[in-house]
């Protein structure tokens, strides 16, 4: 008796003891990242921002006035929103669809199938057999060029049909005995119970389309067609922002500090409402693997 109280107390210690060390990892962690990103709030705010203040001496918003009055930023701005929303619809399409067909285990080279994706993952053409592709295909200065690339990928097929095998077989089932066509059991059953899944992966192609950069590049010439990114670059390399912060009376680290801000803005109020998906989306998707 006295043995199994000592060994409950061993335990138990050695349990607390994991979470103290889990706690203070996790907010060495939070604060790691935390910290970056407030030191780069307070740049852009405070024109006399130097080494590692963290707190702004005078409060100004006129870098975030100057680039948001900047109309030049306005095509790009809505040429990244196209691209992020018709990537992440294009995207949750093929995939969806894919994962689908790749978790029927009775379909004829089901595992050929899904060896071909998994070698995806690993191997690939490389840069420049894939942009002679492209140009061959005739996608040159066409936003499909870098929307195919980034919003289907074998990682995000593979999480998705993981998150089919985890749903009960029991309700296929049932909805083949009903009658239901194989289109029909995904539109009905598969898809509504895949919110979690549908949430996170979305998540993932939107967060890729919103930051790509280097598909840009290589695929669009036209400036007309250039994404937020590219052109806050060009901005930055054509020292446009050091020309605008003289006239301004503003500091060149203050604008540069504000333009990342508003690339990272939108995602941060974006997430919060996905967070509860993209948890469970993630945590369900991992049960079978």
């Amino acid at each position: 008796m006295m043995a199994d109280k000592f060994s409950f107390k061993k335990g138990h210690r050695a349990r607390a003891g994991f979470l103290i060390v889990t706690y203070v990892f996790l907010t060495l962690l939070i604060i790691t990242m935390i910290i970056p990103m407030w030191k780069l709030f307070v740049d852009s705010v405070d024109s006399t921002s130097t080494g590692m203040q963290l707190w702004p001496k005078t409060f100004s918003l006129a870098a975030y006035q100057v680039i948001l009055n900047n109309s030049s930023m306005y095509r790009p701005f809505l040429v990244s929103i196209l691209t992020t929303v018709g990537g992440t619809v294009i995207g949750l399409i093929i995939i969806t669809l894919g994962a689908y067909a790749l978790m029927q285990k009775e379909m004829p080279g089901h595992r050929i199938f899904t060896r071909i994706v998994l070698i995806t993952m690993m191997f690939n053409g490389g840069m420049i057999a894939t942009y002679l592709t492209y140009k061959n295909l005739g996608l040159m200065n066409n936003l499909m060029a870098v929307i195919l690339p980034v919003c289907v990928t074998a990682y995000n097929t593979i999480l998705m049909r993981s998150f089919f095998e985890s749903l009960p077989p029991a309700l296929f089932d049932a909805a083949s005995i009903d009658g239901c066509s194989p289109f029909g059991t995904f539109f009905r059953i598969a898809l509504p119970l895949s919110k979690p899944a549908l949430a996170s992966v979305g998540l993932f192609i939107a967060v890729a389309m919103w930051n790509d950069y280097m598909h840009f590049i290589l695929y669009i010439t036209d400036p007309q067609w250039q994404n937020f990114q590219v052109k806050i670059r060009a901005m930055i390399l054509e020292e446009t922002l050091a020309v605008v912060s003289s006239d301004m009376n503003l500091g060149t680290d203050m604008l540069k500090s504000a333009t990342i801000i508003l690339v990272i803005v939108p995602f941060m109020f974006v997430y919060p409402f996905l967070q509860k998906y993209f948890t469970k989306g993630i945590t369900l998707g991992a049960v079978k693997g």
